[in-house]
């Protein structure tokens, strides 16, 4: 468990850590440059540097924490990844289940397996499922999220390296939108792709997060969007 400087949520638990490529918002990981990091620190959980490795210890956390926390989970890997068996994934989410005290976000990319595993997980209203869209050739992880029996439901469009003009928000409770950042060769982000995914969520009285403009300072570049900071969440029931 570690503070986080992420603006939407306020911990990262890592009950699993390391992943691999699967589309074009990889190209810049920053959990992979983070592991490689923590290896050359000696942290343990990271000795396999960005191998997908669980955690089992890891499970016992959320069961100390005495505050009630928006937890991002898995922040430096992808929970449904091909590796991460099955078994492991639902004593995640039991975990989860037995500590409605607290907010878990889980975000993936690897959205049909969430479809695929659906019948199996106990949907508690405290596990905010979302899913990653960088650009249009990934429109369908929305498709297999809304299919699924999640409560709250979300959108990461995050790095947002192309615009959605077909993004479809129904069933979607809450879209983050942020730039692309690191030291390569980052790929701006057009104010007019935020503004588009902003009037959609409007449309749809979606909740609208802007996260970040991105580059490769960030923090000077900010997250002000025409002078404003959306930071929208999504309604409990």
């Amino acid at each position: 468990m570690a503070k986080s400087s992420i603006e939407w949520t306020e911990l990262t638990w890592n009950p699993v850590t390391g992943c691999s490529k699967i589309s074009a918002g990889c190209k810049f990981c920053y959990a992979e440059v983070m592991s490689r990091r923590l290896q050359a620190m000696g942290v343990e959980k990271y000795k396999d540097n960005f191998e997908v490795r669980m955690h089992p210890k890891e499970l016992l956390l959320p069961y100390k924490w005495k505050k009630s926390r928006i937890v991002f989970v898995n922040s430096m890997s992808d929970l449904f990844h091909k590796d991460v068996t099955t078994d492991f994934i639902l004593e995640v989410f039991k975990v989860m289940n037995k500590n409605p005290q607290h907010i878990f976000q889980v975000l993936t990319k690897r959205a049909e397996r969430i479809l695929e595993i659906d019948h199996l997980i106990n949907w508690t209203s405290n596990i905010w499922m979302g899913v990653s869209i960088e650009d249009e050739k990934v429109l369908e992880r929305g498709d297999f999220l809304r299919k699924t029996n999640a409560k709250i439901k979300f959108l990461s469009c995050e790095p947002l390296i192309a615009p959605l003009p077909n993004l479809n928000l129904e069933n979607i409770d809450w879209v983050i939108v942020g730039g692309e950042s690191g030291k390569g060769n980052i790929r701006a982000m057009k104010e007019e792709w935020v503004l588009n995914i902003k009037e959609n969520c409007e449309n749809s009285k979606t909740a609208f997060f802007f996260k970040q403009w991105g580059g490769k300072n960030k923090k000077q570049a900010g997250r002000t969007l025409q002078g404003n900071v959306f930071d929208e969440m999504p309604k409990l029931a």
